[in-house]
């Protein structure tokens, strides 16, 4: 799917509410949750364990980190929704996060995005919250459900 382009912070305004998405399947492999597990040093063997987890684990394979499941959204936003007439954008944090299904090794997860506010704090910057929701092929509820936030500054 292309993205939906936004001009400025009054094209950001003008898709408040509105579903944005979905974008494109992306496969989270067991090499993808071996890289985060290094990366983050989260080497809990329901991640990374294969033998182990197809014994023990109620999923009967591996599981995606929560935090590598949030962390696809960062590309996922690229996909779904390309903005100008900005200086620049940057990451202020989250309001809430949750992972109401788990991503078993192998799945392929994709996103929808939804604009929820879009606030003016002064001297050009803007207070953005995006509601991004994450699903897994297949499965029967969401992999991810946040409230990003951001901040935007106006040219």
């Amino acid at each position: 799917m292309a993205a939906t382009k936004v001009k400025g912070i009054e094209g950001l305004k003008a898709i408040i509410g509105k579903p944005v998405g979905p974008s494109e399947w992306r496969e989270v492999t067991q090499e993808d949750i071996n890289k985060f597990a290094e990366v983050s040093r989260d080497h809990q063997w329901i991640h990374v364990d294969v033998e182990r987890a197809e014994r023990e684990s109620p999923f009967g394979t591996t599981i995606a980190h929560g935090n590598l499941t949030l962390s696809l959204i960062d590309g996922f936003r690229r996909e779904l929704i390309r903005q100008e007439g900005v200086k620049l954008g940057i990451n202020y944090g989250w309001n809430k996060v949750r992972f109401p299904a788990p991503v078993p090794a192998g799945s392929n997860v994709r996103a929808t995005a939804e604009i929820q506010t879009v606030e003016e704090l002064g001297e050009g910057w803007f207070h953005v919250v995006t509601k991004f929701v994450v699903e897994r092929e297949g499965g029967d509820k969401p992999v991810c459900v946040a409230e990003s936030v951001g901040r935007a500054l106006a040219i």
